[in-house]
């Protein structure tokens, strides 16, 4: 039979708060058939006399062979396992939204119409992704609208537009969802569209910049360029579409 091996794992499990990463690790070496030695740190006495006996910085710690490995991203790499770069550039942020707005769409016309594939859900598929946007950005406005003004054309000459822009794409998202006062949502979405539309192709395509987009919120990691420029042609569209529609 085939003996399993031994880590051990030192991790914080103290009455107001347990390590999250301490879980993490912990998990990880029982997936790959550890048996776990698991000793708690209960108090901070003893986490601070841990951290000076094998000088370290942060628990959890993880030992395996009697070997110190380290915490839960060293025990990643130990494995073989990516560990996330917290300042890697990702898309995985609007992949997820939009995935998730088209769902929305497609169950909110099958629930009205019987029907998935319609143009309200086309349409709502825009619209919520708009109203998503805006709640991402209404998180921290303060945050967001500073990623903005680095290459938002109207925010750089009225800094205040970067505080409105994400209550009016909210308002015109809202307005749209229920195809109520167009007047209104129309010239909104159309106007925040097409000035920031200008902005980031003159920002990526021509400036030749890099830079992070501020389209899902001030701590973005999504790189300016295609999904923002995609976000404000929507809205162009979205807006056209509408007043074809009052024809």
């Amino acid at each position: 039979m085939k003996q399993t091996s031994t880590a051990t794992l030192h991790r914080m499990v103290m009455p107001g708060h347990i390590c999250p990463y301490g879980l993490k690790a912990k998990h990880l070496l029982t997936r790959r058939g550890f048996a776990v030695d698991d000793r708690w740190l209960e108090t901070r006495e003893q986490v601070d006399a841990f951290k000076a006996e094998h000088d370290v910085r942060t628990t959890p710690q993880t030992f395996i062979d009697g070997v110190r490995i380290g915490g839960y991203d060293d025990l990643r790499r130990h494995f073989g396992l990516k560990v996330r770069d917290p300042d890697a550039t990702s898309y995985r942020p609007v992949i997820a939204l939009f995935a998730m707005t088209a769902l929305m769409a497609l169950a909110a016309s099958y629930a009205a119409y019987g029907d998935a594939l319609t143009i309200r859900a086309a349409e709502w598929f825009i619209s919520f992704s708009m109203v998503m946007l805006a709640l991402l950005k209404l998180q921290d406005v303060e945050t967001f609208s500073t990623m903005f003004l680095n290459y938002d054309l109207l925010a750089r000459r009225w800094v205040p537009y970067g505080t409105i822009y994400p209550f009016a794409e909210g308002l015109a998202g809202v307005l749209m969802t229920a195809h109520a006062l167009p007047w209104l949502s129309i010239p909104v979405a159309l106007a925040i569209g097409t000035i920031g539309a200008v902005s980031v192709f003159k920002a990526v395509y021509i400036d030749r910049r890099e830079l992070k987009c501020a389209c899902v919120g001030g701590g973005s990691k999504v790189p300016l360029g295609f999904v923002s420029l995609t976000e404000n042609l929507a809205m162009i569209g979205m807006a056209f579409w509408m007043l074809a529609m009052l024809r």
